[in-house]
């Protein structure tokens, strides 16, 4: 007895029929309207005058039927598209960057701009650059961790990039810097430790790869302000774990040490609780300070005095973006960052 195998309708057993993808031509005809209305409708064309019942019936009709803009073939008809390209972080990153970046990603969706996250880990300048330009964004905001050279600069305008912006501790050629002064945070940190009368001060390093970045420049701060007061400054190797702080906060009566900065306020919180558990008095016997002003270390007790950080917000950088794509930025080319000051609390 034979069996009957039923052919889809593209002729390839056994093959699931390929639903006809929906375009713009179907949102017209279903909404009553040009083709034309639908493409100022759906990519927010505001310089056509199109009532709001028009919009809301476009936007329903697309629903309706599941279409979605073709988002090269709107670049290839604008020209350029509005895609922003924000490699992603390759270092542990905390609250205070995460809300950042959290705040960033929102005000350039109120712009109109898409995000898109790019995982670059591994890759070198140059074939990071050529990565990002095969999507072919509007901008580029980078944050440091994949080192943006001027001759990767040069890959992503000749693609089209119209905005390279980098945020992180120097000078970028060729693109908006955004530079954080990571030297302050260390220094303003040791300035109050001095002014309490802390003379011998740890400064934690993690071990965490990537954290380099942000912490060599802190620990130099520090030894700055350190060698204007006349006091010491010890290196602290610290991973970001509980082994770890128990294995330091064993070696303090060795090390001498009356105050501690501890990076940020997580790596600082780590070490107090480590201290504390060995019987080290804070402040009495040592002062401990954070970075970041996180919520969690005004709950602890001893509160965590800390440095307060201003970072750029994340509707100016959105702005600084949008003016930058439309060539309207009268910004000068770098800008230095992070606002940094003590909020002294019980733990110093």
């Amino acid at each position: 007895m034979s069996q009957s195998i039923e052919q889809p309708a593209d002729g390839d057993p056994g093959r699931t029929p390929a639903r006809a993808v929906p375009t713009s031509a179907d949102v017209a005809r279903l909404a009553g309207v040009s083709r034309a209305t639908v493409s100022y409708v759906l990519n927010n064309t505001s310089a056509v005058r199109i009532s709001e019942p028009t919009r809301a019936r476009v936007r329903e009709a697309a629903r309706e039927l599941g279409y979605v803009p073709h988002a090269a073939a709107r670049t290839l008809r604008a020209g350029h598209s509005r895609m922003v390209l924000l490699p992603t972080a390759h270092v542990p990153v905390g609250s205070l960057y995460s809300g950042f970046f959290h705040d960033l990603q929102g005000a350039l969706r109120r712009l109109d701009y898409t995000v898109v996250q790019y995982g670059s880990i591994g890759l070198d300048p140059e074939d990071a650059a050529r990565a990002w330009a095969e999507l072919r964004p509007a901008a580029v905001v980078s944050t440091g961790e994949v080192e943006v050279t001027s001759e990767a600069v040069d890959i992503l305008r000749r693609s089209g990039v119209k905005a390279v912006i980098t945020i992180g501790t120097g000078r970028t050629e060729g693109t908006r810097s955004l530079v954080l002064d990571q030297p302050r945070v260390g220094e303003v940190a040791v300035e109050h430790l001095t002014a309490t009368g802390r003379r011998r001060i740890g400064v934690v390093v993690p071990e965490e790869p990537g954290l380099g970045m942000f912490s060599g420049p802190r620990l130099e701060g520090a030894r700055r302000a350190a060698r204007a007061a006349g006091a010491a400054v010890v290196p602290l190797p610290l991973a970001y774990t509980e082994e770890s702080a128990g294995e330091l906060a064993a070696r303090w009566p060795e090390l001498g040490l009356d105050a501690v900065f501890g990076y940020n306020d997580e790596y600082a919180m780590l070490l107090m609780r480590a201290l504390q558990d060995a019987g080290v008095a804070v402040p009495e016997e040592t002062a401990v300070i954070g970075a970041d002003d996180l919520l969690l270390g005004r709950l602890l007790r001893p509160r965590l005095s800390t440095v307060h950080i201003d970072l750029i917000p994340g509707r100016e950088l959105a702005e600084l973006v949008d003016n930058a794509v439309n060539g309207t930025v009268d910004d000068p080319a770098t800008r230095v960052l992070l606002n940094s000051r003590v909020v002294r609390r019980e733990s110093t």
